[in-house]
């Protein structure tokens, strides 16, 4: 299928951009007056299956017993929340730039909606449960087996599995509550439009370093394009370039991740205070005045404080970037990371620096993402050995009570192997870290179910 995707001048147009459109709808210029489209999205989310599992989805550290620290659940919406902020800024400025064309003042909503769904995705125990993933999915066994019944670009989905195509998928399944989303918080959400085969050709790009759709998927997201006016990228296979938006969404996922990852590490004593206020400090610059933040008694309370001024900072310059780069964003010649480009981009490098030394590295972690690797790499080789089994008439007495266990939502009567794989890795991707343990413990008979 082809897609004939360029705008006017080969540039983007923000009123096709915004659309509110749902897949099966026609747009509408009228939003009602209590909740747009893109507030009803925001609404439609956070009520969904899918995003209350993100409750008890690891974000970095495994839960202490005595201190907070984020689950995927409170990063996601930490990130809405920064989204939401840094697109009413940038809205504001450009309702001025095209105030004699068409409003701005649905981009808070969109990039709210989008921000809230963005780990959707995300198996149990992050990104170790995606390498585990693709660790199962590279084993010679298994791509001879598979090699029999997908395509090359079937396999290299499932080799190379992304926790952001995931989340378009489970975004656009009917059986997951129909959320139906609009085009635009899709598109927002979408941080790598493109195809697996499409990754990085034509040399390192930041839109094309990961894939945001699967094969089963990629009509979807091409017509979703096309309605949008999203840019076609020459020379590769399926690829777009992003919706300016999408910049935004993922500046408010760095930004949390970079600050609020350090402040973790802080309260868990894996950074000390002073080099925590230190790092932050670089980024809050002439806001940051020693002698107010010594008479907060706490020390928390100190690097609470610090942490809010510099998300204030960060989103103020990621503004500036995006606002000065807009042309180029419209014309999909920009393709960095807001946040690779602000002033303090290399303040966020050293910090970086500090979280993977410090944090991503410590005992605690480095644990919790071995135990990933065992729990998915075991419920993969019992469910997908189980359903490949099957698939070619090959189950065994203990395949066909593994396929038992799986709940009827996520067994497919397709005939095509590739959307059964994907169907049964719906079930184990949405699992929390405590069911994902729960069932790899009784499957493997280490612990006996209850009756």
């Amino acid at each position: 299928m082809e897609y004939n995707c360029q705008s006017v001048d080969n540039i983007m147009d923000w009123k096709q951009l915004l659309s509110n459109k749902r897949k099966g709808e026609y747009a509408s210029s009228e939003l009602p007056a209590i909740r747009n489209p893109f507030e009803q999205d925001y609404d439609r989310i956070i009520f969904s299956h899918p995003f209350r599992s993100l409750q008890d989805k690891t974000q970095v550290f495994p839960l202490p017993e005595q201190d907070f620290v984020h689950t995927r659940l409170t990063h996601s919406l930490e990130v809405s929340s920064v989204a939401r902020s840094l697109g009413k800024k940038v809205s504001q400025v450009l309702s001025t730039r095209y105030k004699e064309t068409h409003s701005m003042d649905a981009i808070p909503a969109i990039v709210a909606a989008a921000a809230l769904a963005h780990d959707i995705g995300n198996p149990p125990f992050g990104h170790a449960g995606e390498e585990a993933i693709r660790v199962y999915f590279r084993q010679p066994q298994v791509v001879e087996l598979l090699n029999k019944y997908l395509t090359p670009h079937e396999l290299t989905d499932l080799q190379g599995y992304e926790g952001n195509a995931q989340g378009f998928r489970l975004l656009n399944k009917t059986n997951f509550q129909g959320l139906r989303l609009t085009q635009a918080t899709l598109a927002a959400f979408t941080k790598y439009p493109c195809e697996s085969v499409s990754t990085n050709q034509g040399g390192l790009t930041k839109s094309r370093s990961k894939f945001g759709f699967f094969q089963c998927n990629k009509e979807l997201f091409g017509n979703l394009a096309q309605d949008l006016g999203l840019l076609t990228v020459e020379g590769t296979s399926l690829a777009w370039s992003r919706h300016p938006l999408a910049f935004i969404v993922e500046a408010a996922d760095d930004i949390c991740y970079h600050v609020i990852d350090l402040e973790d590490g802080c309260r868990l004593g894996l950074v000390s205070y002073d080099q925590t206020r230190d790092l932050l400090a670089q980024i809050v610059g002439e806001r940051y005045k020693p002698e107010k933040l010594n008479a907060i008694p706490s020390k928390d309370e100190r690097i609470g404080m610090l942490r809010a001024l510099a998300i204030g900072q960060l989103i103020h310059e990621c503004q500036h970037v995006f606002l000065e780069h807009e042309k180029e964003i419209l014309a999909g010649t920009f393709d960095s990371a807001l946040t690779d480009v602000v002033p303090s981009a290399a303040a966020l490098q050293t910090i970086k620096s500090i979280s993977v030394k410090q944090i991503y590295r410590c005992r605690a972690v480095t644990e919790r993402e071995i135990v990933g690797f065992e729990v998915l790499g075991g419920l993969l080789e019992s469910f997908i050995r189980a359903t490949i089994n099957q698939h070619h008439g090959a189950a065994n007495k203990r395949d066909e009570r593994i396929i038992r266990l799986i709940p009827p939502i996520y067994v497919s009567n397709e005939p095509n192997l590739y959307e059964i794989i994907l169907n049964c890795l719906d079930y184990i991707v949405g699992m929390t870290d405590s069911s994902a343990v729960s069932v790899f413990k009784k499957i493997k008979g280490i612990d006996l179910p209850g009756v």
